[in-house]
C-alpha cells in the first residue's frame, strides 16, 4: 500500500487532542486503563501526564507533538501492520512515528503484555 503526500499531510495537521479520546476509548473498551495508555505514550515519546495535558490544551498537531517528543531509541523495534501499512516500511518519518503510536495502542488494546509492548533491545 502506497502512502500519498496527502495522507502524510493529513496526519501532520491532525491534532493529538482530537485523536486522544479515541485512544482512551479503545483501550478501556478492551479492559486496559488510561494509566497503561499513558505508560505506552511516555515510553514512545518521553511525555509525562502533565506534558500530555499541555499538548492537548494547546491543540498540538501530530507534527508539533512528534517534534517535541524524545523518541525512544528502541522505537525502531516496532514492526508489523497497522491501518494496512507495514510500519517499518513507511518512509515519511512523521507518518511512521504516528503509526508507531497507533501500533503500540493497538497492541495494548489487544491485551499484549506490557513488557512486550515496551520493547527493549
Amino acid at each position: 500500500m502506497k502512502i500519498t503526500p496527502e495522507h502524510n499531510e493529513r496526519i501532520a495537521k491532525m491534532t493529538f487532542g482530537s485523536v486522544y479520546p479515541h485512544y482512551v476509548t479503545k483501550v478501556e473498551k478492551k479492559g486496559r486503563t488510561k494509566e497503561e495508555l499513558h505508560q505506552v505514550i511516555e515510553w514512545l515519546t518521553g511525555f509525562d501526564d502533565k506534558k500530555l495535558e499541555e499538548l492537548i490544551a494547546e491543540k498540538a498537531t501530530f507534527e508539533t507533538f512528534f517534534q517535541q517528543a524524545n523518541l525512544n531509541p528502541n522505537a525502531h523495534l516496532i514492526t508489523g501492520v497497522i491501518c494496512g501499512y507495514r510500519v517499518e516500511e513507511i518512509d515519511n518519518p512523521l507518518t511512521q512515528k504516528a503509526r508507531y503510536l497507533d501500533k503500540l495502542i493497538d497492541e495494548l488494546a489487544k491485551g499484549k503484555k506490557m513488557e512486550k509492548i515496551l520493547r527493549s533491545a
